[in-house]
């Protein structure tokens, strides 16, 4: 057995720590529990990646620079989502095609 204290009133005393102690600990728990089921809402409830992106110029005037697969991992940092029509008007019209994720192969517009 453990060395607890033989009398009364210490033993209460120890009780009563434990009693606070063990709240202390329920609350803890229901906070981790709270962020991570938060963290797994979060992990859910993220947009999906646009299948298609074109990276804009350096300035908001300046003509696109390519279209790129969604998942590239070549992207710039000025890039936004774009549809599957504007992806295709885009390669047509001349913008290019990134030489990492080849959208051009992807859609099909290669030239033979």
């Amino acid at each position: 057995m453990t060395d607890l204290p033989p009398d009364l009133p210490r033993l209460r005393t120890l009780e009563a720590y434990l009693v606070l102690l063990l709240r202390e600990v329920r609350a803890a728990i229901a906070q981790a529990e709270q962020r991570e089921a938060e963290r797994q809402r979060g992990i859910q409830d993220r947009p999906l990646p646009p299948d298609w992106l074109l990276e804009q110029g350096l300035n908001r005037d300046s003509p696109p620079v390519q279209v790129h697969c969604g998942d590239c991992w070549n992207k710039g940092k000025r890039t936004r989502g774009i549809s599957l029509d504007e992806a295709r008007r885009a390669l047509t019209e001349g913008v290019k095609a990134c030489g990492a994720c080849r959208p051009d192969s992807v859609l099909g517009l290669l030239e033979s």
